[in-house]
């Protein structure tokens, strides 16, 4: 039967995409069974004919009001801008709103945040919203670019390629440089003690969570390059990175929120100040620069891990 069916269909006698019914060997086919045949594969070709026409139908009316609602948000976006850049106070003219703002900051951000650097409770207390959107801001990049750029075994263009070659026999194996290793291990770990010092001292000097993050992150980077990528990817697997940012960005928002209501509706606040000056003090303001360092750390690190495999395309292993 299946050499029967195989000859068929190199002659053409059958077409396995009409779906026409296999008829059994020595079976002669009347007229009437030939026709009825003949109908059924004119009526699959009529119906993958109305297939095709509705789906471009449809392809072209989504494309159509995806365009449209595309130059709609633009242009609502531009009449926003430009809404609000015309109530913008003119260069040089005085603006006694502004004037009351820095003034409270200056003079009563010690005592209503308990933080001694102003800008760690200007950016953490009372403009802590604004922080919290540009934490959703690195998120989301840093989840655009693993979508696009991260390689594992469920987006390879094969099933045959070997993860680990195709990812680190691109690069110059420099942890196998004694002075290279040794060097950029006790580098990496004086900069991420830096870093952390940073954050854990943000609200009492210059630093804070963005410039801790940074330094947090640089100093991974270079851990990387002296210890080689499937060592840090055995110290900082997928699963603890995104574990560390979502706990980061989960605890900001949650602490945060809990501020926004009590402040919003008149409520004491039951965390503590402290005393201005001493490490454990300005309230949330510590915890919040740790979350953010490590957001911002991660985020970097994350970057650099995902450009740092390359181009898969460009790779060929063997079969």
């Amino acid at each position: 039967m299946k050499k029967d069916f195989l000859r068929r269909w190199i002659d053409g006698e059958y077409d396995p995409f009409d779906r026409l019914p296999d008829p059994q060997p020595g079976h002669d086919i009347s007229r009437d069974e030939e026709r009825s045949l003949e109908r059924k594969a004119a009526e699959n070709v009529e119906h993958r004919k109305d297939t095709l026409r509705i789906a471009d139908r449809e392809g072209r009316v989504f494309r159509l009001g995806y365009r449209l609602l595309a130059a709609m948000c633009c242009l609502v976006l531009a009449a926003v801008f430009l809404y609000m850049t015309a109530h913008i106070t003119a260069y040089g003219t005085e603006n006694p709103r502004a004037e009351t703002v820095v003034e409270r900051y200056i003079e009563k951000g010690l005592e209503e945040t308990g933080a001694v650097n102003a800008v760690a409770g200007m950016i953490l207390d009372y403009r802590a919203f604004d922080t919290l959107g540009e934490s959703h801001v690195l998120f989301t990049a840093l989840t655009v670019v693993i979508i696009l750029l991260q390689a594992d075994r469920k987006n390879m263009q094969s099933g045959r390629e070997d993860y680990y070659r195709i990812r680190f026999e691109q690069h110059y194996p420099t942890e196998k440089d004694p002075i290279l290793r040794r060097v950029g291990t006790v580098n990496g770990c004086l900069i991420l003690l830096l870093g952390i010092y940073i954050m854990m001292t943000g609200h009492l000097g210059p630093g804070g969570g963005f410039s801790g993050g940074a330094a947090l992150g640089s100093g991974l980077i270079i851990l990387t390059t002296a210890l080689g990528d499937v060592t840090m990817d055995r110290l900082m697997t997928q699963k603890r990175f995104r574990a560390m940012v979502c706990a980061a960005l989960c605890f900001y928002s949650t602490a945060k929120g809990y501020v926004f209501i009590t402040g919003a509706n008149g409520l004491e606040n039951i965390i503590p100040k402290g005393n201005p000056g001493a490490l454990l003090s300005a309230g949330l303001i510590p915890a919040l620069n740790i979350a953010v360092g490590a957001l911002v750390g991660c985020v970097i690190f994350g970057f650099f891990s995902l450009f740092r495999q390359g181009r898969i395309g460009e790779v060929t292993t063997d079969a």
